[in-house]
């Protein structure tokens, strides 16, 4: 097990961050790395596989690669899969079940391809030993994926068991979460270093303040949840413990504070709530307030923003259409009625045009960091950008924009309004920040 070809999947922007990652986990040479579209491939060990679901906050899931075969149709996929040793794996005592994914294959059917996947495993048991093991759709003890390209079939055996980005702690949340490993992603982008002040003025259910004070704890992602190796036939129950009991003596008090604050005061006790179950109830303050009116918590800093968007407002222009008052519904909800409704007006623009002044007003020095399906949210906020990061969540493609805060000319909050509506918030010139794009 110290020969093994791990893939880790991961959202569209993420790979070449999941790739530093891999390599401070595991220790990887360059050489033994590969960055793909879609997720990392590398040479590792099984231990290795068992460090990346701990400490991992980029993966999806670690998957085992057990084939890698050409085929032109379903019999193909049969005899690549009974050639694979499943024994060495999983028992006949224990379930599995087959999932297949598919880019610009020629087969007609998928869940066909994934027939003959699983009927080839059955057939190789009951060859070896006189028995097959059952299939279990819902909590198998092995999790089998079967991806297909436009002529080549690759087999791979998961590690993980529910994906990685279910990390144990939320219980609860708000209509639109925002995925951990999302969150994760974020962080890792802004170069933020855990020893600069953090601020997320829209927290939600705390997922980006959480995330940050883990990181900054060095508490393992994994720490709280169990894994799907842990019911493989490689699994030694010692060998575990001690990278759990590794990880927990690595674990530290925070350099920095780290802040999150939302509008709707239902949302800032969910964020406690997970916080204390993230074991980061201590690192991380939570407290009610309107984005547009709560001072900054510390003198400088960094803030990470996730605000409405996509699916759920129509500024991003993805996918509005029809779904405009069950969409508002949930904003008012994570937000409150008062942001939603300035966020829904005029296509967000007031809102983050008010937003942007309240920033150069009173965050000077700091960093501010907004993920949005919106490429014209700088001008909507009036704003400059100093990076833009491209970014996925889920379907929905984003962009992660960097501003950075400097202080303008002082003026009477009127005036000041109103030359910023006529020339834009920013410096005398108009503009704030480095005209540099990345």
């Amino acid at each position: 097990m110290n020969q093994l070809q791990l893939f880790l999947p991961c959202a569209a922007g993420v790979e070449a961050l999941l790739g530093l990652e891999a390599q401070r986990i595991t220790g990887a040479a360059e050489r033994d790395l590969q960055t793909l579209r879609g997720g990392v491939q590398l040479n590792a060990s099984w231990r290795d596989a068992l460090l990346l679901n701990l400490h991992s906050r980029l993966a999806q899931r670690v998957l085992v690669e057990l084939s890698n075969t050409e085929y032109r149709n379903e019999q193909d996929l049969y005899h690549a899969a009974a050639s694979v040793a499943w024994e060495i794996w999983f028992t006949t005592r224990q379930t599995f079940k087959v999932e297949v994914t598919a880019q610009h294959s020629p087969l007609t059917s998928l869940n066909f391809a994934a027939l003959r996947i699983k009927d080839a495993i059955a057939d190789r048991f009951r060859h070896k030993s006189g028995v097959r093991p059952d299939v279990d759709t819902q909590w198998p003890d092995a999790r089998i994926y079967l991806h297909l390209t436009t002529d080549r079939a690759l087999l791979y055996i998961d590690t993980s068991g529910e994906p990685l980005f279910k990390r144990g702690w939320r219980e609860d949340k708000g209509e639109a979460p925002l995925k951990e490993t999302l969150a994760a992603a974020m962080l890792a982008a802004s170069g933020w270093d855990a020893a600069t002040p953090l601020y997320d003025p829209c927290c939600g259910s705390g997922t980006i303040a959480i995330e940050a004070a883990q990181i900054a704890c060095r508490i393992a992602p994994g720490s709280l949840r169990r894994f799907g190796f842990e019911k493989l036939l490689p699994f030694q129950s010692h060998v575990w413990s001690a990278i759990k009991n590794e990880a927990l003596a690595a674990q530290t008090t925070p350099a920095a504070p780290i802040f999150g604050s939302d509008v709707a005061h239902r949302m800032v006790d969910f964020a406690q709530r997970n916080a204390a179950r993230a074991g980061v109830g201590a690192a991380v303050e939570f407290r009610g307030g309107d984005a547009l009116q709560r001072l900054p918590p510390a003198a400088s800093g960094v803030m990470l923003v996730n605000p409405p968007y996509g699916e759920r407002i129509e500024v991003a222009g993805v996918a509005g259409g029809g779904a405009r008052g069950r969409v508002f519904t949930q904003d008012v909800a994570r937000f409150g009625a008062r942001e939603s409704a300035q966020m829904d007006s005029e296509e967000g623009g007031e809102f983050f045009s008010r937003l942007a002044a309240h920033w150069k007003k009173n965050y000077a020095g700091w960093t501010a960091w907004v993920l949005t399906p919106d490429l014209k949210l700088p001008s909507r906020m009036r704003l400059k950008e100093s990076r833009r990061v491209p970014m996925w969540n889920g379907p929905i493609e984003c962009r992660l924009f960097r501003f950075d805060m400097v202080q303008g000319s002082a003026r009477k909050s009127g005036e000041k309004m109103g030359l910023d509506r006529e020339n834009g918030v920013g410096s005398p010139g108009g503009k704030m920040g480095s005209d540099h794009r990345e």
